[in-house]
């Protein structure tokens, strides 16, 4: 690993971007161009001091994950992306997809404009790549998971926690629709090992997989109506739209409602709370803690 060259490399980028490039206020008192590197970290998901560490040519070697993060906070084109892994010293990940892909520049750009909606990019295979603060407040954070684990399609016919997304009885509509979405990614993708062994595995798992995919139901979920079940505001009806990258392999995903619904207020709501667990807990329950 390539400590200093990594610290000038990442000091260079963070130069270059402008706060408002990233949803930032511009405040008068600005000594440096481009990003604190405390604003850095914090698009990054990371702490100050560990990102400090960094710049600083010091600190143990980052993470495939770390360093994804940091592309995406800043703003790293595929070039820029695959040298910052090189000089750290880690394998250059798939750059269209996997929960290190690198984020296409204007589906990013996109989401830095949607503020006040929830919205997050996700791949062909619903692996969650970044979300904005509302999407995380909706739906929850993605786990850190790798494999076939990092797709919720795959997490859906496995992992029954998945399914508290969505209401009981909505969940015979989403295993259908989940299913004709992956038969098109398939076909579209050909022979991708990635697919065929997702697919194996899905059938051999899972009965309902395995019949939803012998009816050859073939649709991309391009919009949908979704009831998501949320801790503290119940379950919340909202439209749910998609924009594909060119190549297909990402997705743009945000969630509105008409004026005027129980929807909207409900999402002006979640702005409001945020990620905050406004559930009551035992004791304001009068009930002994477990």
């Amino acid at each position: 690993m390539n400590h200093s060259e990594l610290a000038a490399f990442l000091k260079s980028r963070r130069a270059r971007i402008r706060p408002s490039d990233v949803g930032l206020p511009t405040g008068p008192r600005r000594r440096v161009p481009g990003l604190r590197r405390e604003e850095v970290a914090q698009l990054a998901g990371l702490s100050a001091d560990y990102y400090t560490e960094l710049e600083r040519g010091r600190g143990t070697q980052p993470s495939a994950q770390v360093l994804a993060a940091l592309a995406r906070a800043l703003r790293l084109n595929g070039d820029e992306r695959d040298h910052l892994f090189h000089l750290a010293d880690r394998m250059v990940p798939p750059a269209a997809h996997g929960p290190a892909a690198h984020v296409q520049p204007g589906l990013l750009g996109l989401l830095d404009q949607l503020t006040t909606t929830p919205a997050q990019v996700i791949t062909d295979l619903h692996e969650t790549l970044v979300q904005n603060p509302l999407a995380v407040a909706l739906v929850g954070r993605s786990p850190a998971a790798r494999g076939p684990a990092a797709s919720f399609v795959y997490r859906w016919f496995t992992d029954p926690d998945a399914r508290t997304l969505y209401p009981a009885e909505d969940h015979p509509y989403h295993s259908r629709v989940f299913v004709a979405d992956l038969h098109a990614v398939a076909a579209r993708r050909g022979h991708d090992t990635e697919v065929t062994q997702m697919v194996a595995a899905l059938r051999r798992r899972n009965q309902e997989f395995a019949g939803l995919w012998d009816t050859h139901d073939v649709a991309l979920r391009r919009t949908d109506h979704k009831r998501i079940v949320h801790a503290t505001l119940g379950v919340i009806e909202l439209d749910c739209h998609s924009l594909f990258s060119e190549d297909g392999r990402q997705r743009l995903l945000w969630f509105s409602a008409p004026p005027g619904t129980e929807g909207a207020a409900q999402l002006q709501l979640l702005s409001v709370i945020g990620t905050q667990d406004m559930t009551p807990s035992a004791n304001e329950l009068g009930r002994p803690q477990a």
